[in-house]
């Protein structure tokens, strides 16, 4: 039924709760497991100040290197479990668009992910991340409710 799923994570625990889920599917079904990361721009001008692009560059470097360290990590410990798995960063456009993108390029059956639940009220039931990809994906989509996990 699936044989590849994409699992977007920012890095925090909560986001981490989707993984036993992923496991088991993995396991079930046979199938690879892609984890993806999207370094967000974070450059945020006041009305006159002026860019370091070195110095932005080297952020937005350190970020991608964090990021590709933190999924080698976890694609590591599947691959240890027996499950094909593999590692995407990404640092182009809006996180859900990312999300989208990188799911058709991939061939990704599902999308697997959690929900914070944090962000504004009509954002509550899902989270913005994951409502965004819940309105405009094509595709399964699993999404859990990361209670409890900080």
């Amino acid at each position: 039924m699936y044989e590849t799923i994409l699992v977007p994570l920012d890095g925090s625990k909560r986001a981490e709760a989707i993984l036993p889920h992923v496991e088991e599917l993995a396991r079930r079904f046979g199938a690879k497991v892609i984890f993806l990361r999207i370094v967000e721009d974070v450059m945020m001008l006041g009305y006159d100040e002026v860019v370091d692009l070195s110095m932005y560059q080297q952020d937005h470097d350190r970020l991608k290197k964090e990021a590709k360290s933190y999924l080698a990590g976890l694609e590591g410990v599947f691959k240890e479990k027996k499950i094909n798995a593999k590692k995407i960063v990404s640092s182009y456009g809006s996180v859900v668009q990312s999300i989208i993108d990188t799911a058709a390029r991939e061939g990704a059956d599902l999308i697997a992910m959690a929900s914070h639940g944090r962000g504004s009220l009509s954002r509550v039931f899902y989270g913005s991340v994951a409502a965004g990809v819940l309105h405009s994906i094509d595709r399964p989509l699993l999404i859990i409710r990361s209670r409890g996990v900080e």
